[in-house]
Order: C-alpha cells, then structure tokens, then sequence
C-alpha cells in the first residue's frame, strides 16, 4: 500500500504565499506521476498541476507564473509553492501520485487533502 501525507495549508492573505508538500510512503519501487488537484466549495476538483518522473510539467492556466510544482525523488515528497495568492485559490488542495509497486503494478494514490483559505 502507498500512504500520501499533505502539510502546509493554512489561512494566508491575498497576495501572500504556501507552500504544500506530500510525501508518500509504503511499498514504493518509483514514482512516475505527481499531481496537485484541487477543490472548491460548489465546484468540481480541477488538476493544478503535475510533473512527471522525467521532468515534464504541466500547470493549469489559471496558476501558472504564480505556482510551482517540484519535486525530491530522494525523499520521495513533491511541493507546490503558491505565490500571489488570491480569494479564488480557496479550496481544499489534495495531491496525488501513480506509483509502480514491487508487483511492478502503477496504482493511483491521494492524499486525505489540506485547506488552503485565502483572505482578502
């Protein structure tokens, strides 16, 4: 089984910064796909953004200049650094990540999510 633990949410100001991490544990050969999702009140959960094992990122529209996703393969945790954080941010960050088990099987795994509430 692979575990995702989040940190970093919180309440922030407009304008100001995060940073989220997830780490994941259990039986894990690699990680090949991180993702950041994210959810708003009312709304449906919406990719912000992912990088692969071998470096390719994507951000959403609606992020990019203003988050960055990253990663530490040796400690198998990824990051998003939001700056510029604006009211319409506020939603419950969830990450995600495919990972290949010793059965040499890709399962899907999450993380139980982080509320990220910005102010005006």
């Amino acid at each position: 089984q692979v575990q995702l633990v989040e940190s970093g949410g919180g309440l922030v100001q407009a304008g100001g910064s995060l940073r989220l991490s997830c780490t994941a544990s259990g039986s894990i050969v690699s990680i090949d796909f991180m993702a950041w999702y994210r959810q708003a009140p009312g709304k449906q959960r919406e990719l912000v953004a992912s990088i692969t094992r071998d470096g390719p990122v994507y951000y959403a529209d609606f992020v990019k200049g203003r988050f960055t996703i990253s990663y530490d393969n040796a400690a198998d945790t990824w990051y998003l650094e939001m700056n510029n954080l604006a009211p319409n941010d506020t939603a419950v960050y969830t990450c995600y990540a495919n990972v290949l088990v010793p059965n040499m099987k890709n399962t899907n795994a999450w993380g139980q999510g982080t509320q990220v509430t910005v102010s005006p």
